[in-house]
């Protein structure tokens, strides 16, 4: 283990002053807020337009079967 902190690789490049450290930081913060995006949609649960559009259909289309199947009497 102590052979890997005298490697020659400096881990100051990693600071967050350095441009690594601060590409590294904007990645993060990217990738943390489409996180946050995901949950807060998945969590609404909004439908799209089209999603709207097949939901009526399909529920006309079945009130039309069940009306075929069980015609109302006269």
């Amino acid at each position: 283990m102590i052979i890997f902190l005298n490697s020659g690789i400096d881990l100051k490049i990693f600071s967050p002053t350095e441009p690594l450290g601060i590409i590294i930081l904007f990645i993060g913060l990217i990738f943390s807020g489409m996180i946050f995006y995901i949950i807060y949609a998945v969590s609404t649960n909004k439908e799209s337009i089209e999603d709207k559009k097949t939901r009526v259909e399909r529920e006309f289309i079945q009130q039309e079967k069940i009306g075929r199947l069980f015609p109302k009497k006269k």
